[in-house]
């Protein structure tokens, strides 16, 4: 990736692929049924929206016989803060790694801000900040050298990737951490200083898959704020989450993902239709199962 604010590499000198041929139909769909409701996904354009952070269209990717995500479409308005939902094995990284460039999808477009991901893959890139569920990192530098080099592999000069370094290290309270290698942090260290890495160069669209997995409280308020700032400052965030009480508080917007489809999308308030976001997600993907369990668990 390059920086976003000294030196944009022209579209003309990135790598420009053919855009992904479209993939043959899956075997058999997984959709659930989901009765007409606000918030019901729909998308009117077959193309991608150029006025979107991000916007994908038709999105396939099949692993063997399992097709993991099959035609998603979606837009994520500049500005917002949205959330993307679904249950274990629902698609959500794989559409996630297939949106910021980290895997390539079978068929289907992707852009952001305008710009094709494939087609123009270091403009694109330049314009994201990725922290990529179970990505390994270069645990063998110290904190402190991790975000430099990312920041230094976004194409920033050394002085410019050190004094940010060092603002997010502050902010992200890892300063007495700086010079640990990064193989000796806990988990909740591991994600914050990543966090830092996908943030030194200021992109315009962070891609946050669990972002705050094994954080404390503390440091999850904190990153809160932080990512707050970051969308009233004109930032878009996408973070995917299985607690549906923090996307509710935190996000203006959802989508949520069931077999590898978009379900529902929209304001968090157009897709809980007045219920509670929790009730309204098992109510979408199902396989709530009423049930004490066995009578072996029940001591009385």
């Amino acid at each position: 990736m390059t920086d976003v604010n000294p030196s944009v590499p022209s579209e003309g000198a990135d790598v420009a692929p053919a855009r992904v041929a479209p993939a043959p139909p899956a075997p058999s769909s997984t959709q659930p049924e989901v009765p007409a409701a606000a918030g019901q996904h729909r998308i009117d354009s077959p193309e991608p929206d150029p006025r979107a952070a991000l916007s994908l269209r038709g999105l396939v990717k099949t692993f063997g016989q399992k097709r993991a995500v099959d035609g998603i479409s979606l837009d994520v308005p500049v500005g917002s803060f949205y959330g993307l939902v679904g249950p274990n094995g629902a698609g959500k990284t794989t559409t996630l790694n297939m949106a910021t460039g980290l895997l390539t999808p079978d068929a289907g477009v992707v852009t952001v801000h305008g710009v094709d991901v494939w087609r123009h893959p270091l403009t694109a890139k330049a314009q994201i900040g990725v922290l990529a569920d179970g990505a390994r990192l270069f645990d063998r530098l110290t904190g402190e050298q991790l975000v430099v080099y990312s920041g230094l592999l976004s194409g920033m000069d050394r002085p410019t990737a050190i004094s940010r370094t060092r603002d997010l290290l502050q902010l992200l309270d890892l300063q007495d951490a700086a010079g640990t290698l990064v193989v000796d942090y806990s988990a909740g260290m591991t994600k914050k200083i990543a966090l830092a890495g996908a943030m030194v160069h200021a992109p315009r669209l962070l891609v946050l898959d669990e972002p705050f997995e094994s954080v404390d409280p503390v440091s999850a308020a904190n990153i809160r704020d932080i990512l707050g700032g970051f969308v009233s400052g004109g930032g878009t965030v996408i973070v995917s989450s299985h607690v549906m009480d923090l996307v509710q508080r935190m996000c203006d917007h959802v989508a949520v993902i069931t077999g590898g489809r978009v379900v529902a999308s929209g304001t968090v308030d157009e897709v809980r239709g007045g219920a509670d976001l929790e009730d309204r997600f098992v109510e979408l993907v199902g396989g709530r199962r009423v049930q004490e369990g066995p009578e072996w668990l029940r001591h009385s």
